[in-house]
């Protein structure tokens, strides 16, 4: 037994999602969305560094000692799964670790809109699943994969770094591959996956412009890419991926870009105005008649207007979204409107603009 189970114990135990170690401050634990202290004892560096790296094997090791910077995934027997990041600082060693659940939820379980549920039964394009870091991401990419694991018959391709959540074979053949372990980088990992017959290929993140590139030509080919990029909206996500080249390739990305976009999941996680945990706010924009235009005559700022005029076809705007949080009382107007697109506009909306009201002091 590594000596840091004994806080992953504690993690787990209280229900947190992170957890933190870092020198001069005790374990901290990030729980429904704030960071709390596991209890009053400060950590310093050579504990820290102990516990580190009692659970890495050699070439993890190797790999920290050369640049200071490791993602790994770590199993703790068949209780959890973690991310885990070391990092090193001013101040020492530290390192983070992400709860990776041993039970991958269902889109059922996970309540994900009509939208989501579309876009997993595609057989090509790209599939964009967007938001800040911890917003759930691999949590619905996971479900999604499991859903087309579920119900189809064919060969899905997992290329992450780390890999998170491992699927068990069910209708399709499943293929784990870790960057860093089994292929040297994201790059050349695309690059080699167009000839391994896969049907289905998610790239835990798309990181700079051939990655992004790479992803695009494959799903030109009749493959479906699922993929994550860190922005908080469909629009900004078309301009964040055409934005990633220079300015003379921008037209070529865009014209790519309309042809193999399927569709983008955008979301964000508020707490729940009972406290009792998160819920997941999305924002579903769907390939349809007029996108492409769109996209090639850079026209971002009509994709909302594009979205709403969608609703029956499965889409909808964070911002309603958020407005039906809040009218329902899931979530408070405050958390709601730090969240919005449109602050100003949603701030005026009745519903947001009463509960606001009433929340605000006497």
């Amino acid at each position: 037994m590594a000596e840091i189970d004994a806080l992953f114990d504690v993690l787990l135990a209280r229900g947190g999602s992170d957890l933190h170690l870092s020198p001069g401050y005790p374990a901290m634990l990030r729980i429904k969305g704030e960071l709390v202290p596991a209890d009053d004892r400060v950590l310093e560096h050579p504990e820290i560094e102990r516990l580190l790296l009692e659970i890495l094997n050699p070439v993890q090791r190797a790999l920290f000692e050369a640049h200071h910077d490791l993602d790994f995934a770590h199993g703790y027997g068949d209780r959890a799964r973690f991310r885990g990041n070391y990092l090193g600082k001013t101040t020492g060693m530290g390192g983070v670790f992400r709860t990776i659940p041993t039970t991958i939820l269902g889109m059922d379980e996970l309540g994900v809109p009509a939208g989501v549920r579309r876009l997993a039964d595609l057989t090509a394009g790209l599939v964009l699943v967007t938001g800040p870091t911890g917003s759930g991401k691999s949590t619905t990419l996971a479900a999604m994969i499991d859903h087309m694991n579920r119900t189809r018959r064919g060969h899905i391709l997992t290329i992450e770094d780390p890999v998170e959540f491992v699927h068990q074979s069910r209708g399709c053949l499943i293929t784990h591959k870790e960057v860093g372990m089994h292929v040297p980088s994201f790059l050349e990992a695309i690059r080699s996956a167009g000839r391994e017959n896969a049907d289905v290929i998610l790239v835990g993140e798309l990181r700079g412009a051939e990655t992004m590139k790479a992803a695009l030509q494959l799903a030109s080919f009749g493959i479906l890419i699922l993929a994550t990029v860190h922005t908080n909206s469909a629009a900004g996500t078309i301009d964040r991926f055409v934005n990633a080249f220079p300015a003379d390739q921008q037209p070529q990305i865009r014209g790519l870009l309309s042809d193999s976009l399927a569709g983008i999941v955008a979301q964000q996680l508020l707490r729940r105005a009972d406290g009792r945990g998160r819920v997941a706010a999305h924002e579903v924009l769907i390939a349809a008649s007029g996108l492409a235009g769109l996209i090639r005559d850079a026209k971002t700022a009509q994709l909302t207007s594009f979205i709403q005029a969608g609703m029956s076809e499965g889409m909808q705007t964070m911002d309603a979204t958020l407005l039906r949080l809040v009218s329902d009382g899931t979530v408070a107007a405050s958390d709601a409107l730090e969240k919005a697109l449109d602050k100003e506009a949603f701030a005026k909306l009745p519903a947001v603009a009463r509960a606001l009201g009433d929340a605000a002091p006497a």
